[in-house]
């Protein structure tokens, strides 16, 4: 909405609270209320305010309230870390504090299939992409409003492969949530794009003849920033080192991007927004443990901080996540354990113990309203 809304919102507040006037909801308009007030309330309580009356169940019921919602509260301070165990699932704030442990609220798995054989993939915008480890199927999934959806289709799309396989999820222009699939098989490569708006795979046309594209490359899975899909490329086995590939969103094509030089081949990287720009966290193993941040400035990158020296096994086999916008960050390894690294502190006391997850799979998410079915709302 628009500046002067906003102002005159806040006028009528003032005139009310000084006895000068008095303001009810329907003196604001719907406009106002919807899109100045109401947009700006956590997912929870978007929930609660529907049961106010028909008018705002209908009008906070839309796609297009979900999508703006999601922009504006898609922000750091309202992550969660989701663990999955038995048939529940254990949901943490990350609001990390020396007080003690954190809270956790539980929520069923909606869907039939092994709790052991979940795996979340990725995160986008508060929906995760899950595969079955038994079946290999893949599903799109709203923790929140417990929507989902399974997107393997009957001809063999979709079907995940752990350890050979890459995924990523992204929103194009016209608001049409998409998933791509990064299929390797026996040194070959596909490439297909699932689109919510109208529930069909369609393929890419990849370049296969590259000699980057061949031997055993490990893949990560895609970050979405600023139209374009990053994944990091391990080619070590083949004497390439890490190389970074962008996925433009909306020519559909890949783009071999810039990567930082080091002088040894002994390093990984995880990719990660901070504040809407690609940032990467570069861990190298040797000659000692130690982890820089770089930003994504052009087509080049720039370091911004290094952490203090890091004793394994921290930072051995862990993603590092970005969770809060005040210098905080969150190191979750793959056994459980996390632990927050706070840039504002020296040494060893940058280090926070913040919980143990047990083990459980799990993955970091915004609560949203965003559904995995694109005519949902």
């Amino acid at each position: 909405m628009s500046t002067n809304n906003l102002q005159s919102c806040k006028r009528k507040m003032f005139l009310h609270g000084h006895g000068r006037q008095s303001t009810s909801i329907d003196d604001l308009g719907l406009d106002i209320l919807v899109y100045e007030i109401l947009i700006r309330l956590p997912a929870k309580g978007v929930g609660r305010s529907k049961c106010v009356c028909k008018e705002w169940l209908s009008l906070l019921s839309t796609r297009h309230f979900a999508m703006m919602h999601c922009r504006h509260i898609s922000t750091s301070y309202n992550q969660k870390f989701i663990a999955i165990g038995s048939r529940l699932c254990s949901v943490f704030p990350l609001s990390c504090e020396d007080s003690g442990p954190l809270l956790n609220s539980r929520i069923l798995l909606p869907f039939e299939a092994p709790w052991n054989k979940v795996n979340i993939l990725t995160s986008f915008e508060g929906l995760l992409c899950v595969c079955f480890r038994n079946t290999g199927k893949l599903v799109i999934w709203n923790p929140l409003t417990r929507a989902f959806k399974e997107v393997s289709s009957s001809n063999s799309r979709g079907l995940y492969k752990p350890k050979s396989d890459a995924i990523g999820l992204y929103v194009d222009k016209t608001d049409d949530y998409k998933l791509l699939h990064i299929k390797r098989r026996r040194g070959r490569m596909w490439v297909h794009v699932y689109s919510s708006m109208f529930d069909s795979w369609h393929k890419i046309t990849f370049a296969n003849k590259l000699r980057c594209w061949r031997g055993k490359p490990i893949w990560s899975n895609g970050t979405f920033c600023k139209g374009v899909l990053y994944f990091l490329v391990n080619c070590f086995i083949e004497n390439k080192g890490v190389m970074l590939f962008g996925f433009d969103v909306e020519s559909e094509r890949f783009r071999l991007k810039t990567f930082p030089r080091f002088p040894h081949a002994y390093y990984d990287g995880n990719l990660v927004v901070v504040h809407k720009e690609l940032h990467m966290f570069v861990t190298h193993v040797l000659p000692n443990w130690t982890v820089d941040l770089w930003g994504m400035e052009g087509e080049s990158w720039v370091k911004l901080w290094v952490f203090p020296r890091i004793q394994p096994p921290i930072i051995l086999s862990c993603s590092i996540t970005h969770i809060t916008s005040t210098g905080r960050f969150l190191v979750v390894s793959n056994d459980g354990i996390a632990n927050e690294i706070d840039t504002t502190k020296k040494g060893d006391d940058c280090f926070l113990h913040v919980v143990w997850f047990h083990g459980l799979q799990g993955a970091i998410y915004t609560e949203t309203l965003s559904s995995p079915d694109f005519y949902f709302h």
